[in-house]
């Protein structure tokens, strides 16, 4: 069995600045720099040789390069004891689109629906206990105007995911480019 997903990876100058937030926040897990990416699509656990069936429906898609921006600061659930810090995205229909596409041919590959709407975040930190409210309050005002420059996405990735007590190893299996067709 092997855990996937799929994702959209982000430069280093991204990572950098979203690593630069990942403070000052009470009974905060925060993301590792490695760990960050939009996950298009969790696929979860499926047998070793699935991985052909799965690689053929994602190299089939036929998406042109787009452009995508992080900009903002919230949390999950947005009413209540927050459980997830993320950062948000902003790349309009494109990205719309290119999840759209990447749910379908992976549901014709004998994958249910994913049950969640699609909501494109970068995870910052995950909270067992929730941060206090004001000391979160405070956190998202102070990092309101947050945004970096946008950039250019070429291509989609799957990646496995192993988990250990250390948290989440992602490997990437596959990459699959953009290109306008």
């Amino acid at each position: 069995m092997v855990r996937l997903f799929v994702a959209l990876d982000v430069p280093d100058s991204v990572k950098d600045a979203l690593v630069a937030l990942c403070a000052d926040l009470p009974a905060a897990r925060w993301s590792s720099r490695d760990q960050m990416h939009l996950t298009l699509r969790f696929i979860g656990e499926v047998e070793d040789s699935r991985l052909a069936v799965l690689d053929a429906a994602l190299t089939a898609l036929a998406h042109a390069p787009f452009l995508m921006q992080v900009a903002a600061v919230g949390c999950f659930p947005p009413r209540g004891a927050a459980r997830v810090l993320w950062a948000g995205i902003q790349a309009g229909r494109a990205l719309m689109l290119l999840q759209q596409a990447i749910e379908t041919a992976l549901q014709h590959t004998g994958l249910p629906p994913e049950p969640k709407p699609f909501s494109p975040h970068i995870t910052l930190a995950r909270f067992k206990t929730p941060p206090p409210p004001a000391a979160l309050h405070t956190y998202l005002e102070r990092h309101a105007a947050f945004s970096v420059p946008e950039w250019t996405v070429s291509a989609f990735h799957l990646y496995s995911s192993q988990l250990s007590a250390g948290g989440a190893r992602y490997t990437r299996e596959r990459s699959y480019p953009l290109q306008n067709r």
